[in-house]
Parts: C-alpha cells; sequence; structure tokens
C-alpha cells in the first residue's frame, strides 16, 4: 500500500523519507500551497516591536518559517518573550530557528492532541490580564485560542505571516494523483489538516470515495474526510512514530 503524505510541501519530504525509513512505500502529493505574506511589511514591523509582547504563539512549523524568514539581521529571540507552540513539529522549527528551550511552551508531551485546545491547557495558568500576545498564522484561521486568551484580558493581535491556496500540481504529481484514483484500494491518504480534504475534493470532484481510505491527525480532519465519503478512515497522533505505527497496523 502506498502512503500519500498531503502535508505541504516543505513538511512533506521529512514525513516521507521517515515513513520510508520504517519500511513504508511513502510519496508526497502536496494537497495545501504555502507562499509568503501579502504583506512583509507587517512581519518585519512585529520584530520590530518583539520586545513588548509577553507571548508569540505559532499556529504551525509554516508559520515560524515564514516569520523567521523576515527576522531583521543581527535580531535575535528577546529573552523575556515566550514561544507558544500546538505540537512538536512547531516546536522543532522554533528551535531549529534558535528560539531557546526555556522560552517554548507547548502541550503535554501525553496530551491527547496536539492542538490549540491542548497548547491552552498548558498556558491558562498563566497571568494573562494585561499582557499582550501575538498569533502568527496564515491568512485565516481557528480564533478559539484568541478567544480564551482575550477572555483572560490579554491584548492579542493576529499576523499573517503566510497565504494558504490551492496545490499546483506538477506532473509527478499529477501522476501520482492519477494512480491513486485509479486503484484507490492500494493507496492510503495521510492528512494533516481538513484543508488538504477539500483541496482533494475540488481536484477529483466527481470520485466517489468509498473505496478510498484515509489517515488523519486528528479528529477534526477524520470528520472532514467522512464528510467527503472516504470508506474507510482512522485516526493516529501527530507523530512520526503513532502514523507510522497506524499505517503499519492498517496494512
Amino acid at each position: 500500500m502506498r502512503v500519500l503524505v498531503t502535508r505541504p510541501a516543505g513538511q512533506a519530504g521529512e514525513w516521507v523519507d521517515g515513513l520510508r525509513a520504517a519500511g513504508l512505500d511513502a510519496v508526497a502529493l502536496p494537497l495545501i500551497g504555502i507562499e509568503g505574506p501579502a504583506h512583509p511589511a507587517a512581519v518585519q514591523a512585529a520584530w520590530a516591536g518583539l520586545a513588548g509582547y509577553a507571548m508569540v504563539m505559532f499556529v504551525s512549523p509554516n508559520a515560524a518559517a515564514h516569520f523567521f524568514a523576515l527576522r531583521p539581521d543581527g535580531l535575535a529571540w528577546p529573552e523575556q518573550v515566550l514561544a507558544a507552540s500546538p505540537g512538536p513539529g512547531t516546536t522543532a522549527a522554533l528551535q531549529r530557528l534558535g528560539v531557546p528551550d526555556g522560552l517554548v511552551v507547548q502541550p503535554a508531551p501525553d496530551a491527547p492532541q496536539f492542538d490549540s485546545e491542548a497548547l491552552w491547557q498548558a498556558i491558562a495558568h498563566r497571568p494573562w490580564d494585561g499582557a499582550r500576545v501575538l498569533i502568527v498564522r496564515g491568512t485565516s484561521g481557528r480564533d478559539w485560542f484568541a478567544a480564551r486568551l482575550a477572555e483572560q484580558g490579554a491584548s492579542v493581535e493576529l499576523l499573517a505571516a503566510y497565504q494558504r491556496c490551492a496545490p499546483r500540481l506538477d506532473a509527478p504529481a499529477a501522476s501520482v494523483l492519477a494512480a491513486a484514483l485509479a486503484d484507490p484500494g492500494q493507496h492510503l491518504w495521510f492528512f494533516s489538516s481538513s484543508e488538504a480534504v477539500g483541496h482533494l475534493a475540488a481536484l477529483a470532484p466527481d470520485t466517489p470515495w468509498a473505496r478510498a481510505s484515509a489517515l488523519a491527525t486528528h479528529p477534526r480532519i477524520a470528520d472532514r474526510a467522512r464528510q467527503q465519503g472516504f470508506g474507510r478512515v482512522v485516526e493516529a497522533r501527530p507523530s512520526l512514530a503513532a502514523v507510522a505505527a497506524c499505517i503499519q497496523s492498517f496494512a
């Protein structure tokens, strides 16, 4: 069975390599396009005022990568500013980008899910009244985390550091998609975003998905795949070990 990794191109390769190292047949088929911010000056202005925030929350590795891509030369992460991450992938990205480990806050390692809700459980006890918080994300996203901070008296600002868009499939990717549609029983769609499910539906609008199978890394994503009509949907925690074990059990 071939595993189709639908993450954006910037993260898909790492997952493909990891799954192949685990003995699985995996290939990248990015179903979310990522572009730079529409307003780079806003990101640069955020860097200039970074020391004025109590915490900066990054919704994903893409948010971290695009925010740091516009960091002014020679400017280090302020030593008093927390960097919040919803899960291991974003945490690893922040560490690679130079944020000190002691300033990164994230969900507990044994959290049932790695998402905004789990992150909130880890930081809700902190004093947020009057604190300034910046949330770095794409052009849109859930406002749940921002709402919880605002309820505690924080001043929350949203910053679009990148743009998510529909994928532009090159010839190899189009060939992978065609093979998966022709033989759904020999392919497993690996989704880490509900948006990817929607983009797939747009790319193949008349496809009956009842014979197709999907692996999702969050209940919301699994629900979206079921709504699309996937005949079999399984869930796994968003770690390489958990995903690989789930795929091996599935196969």
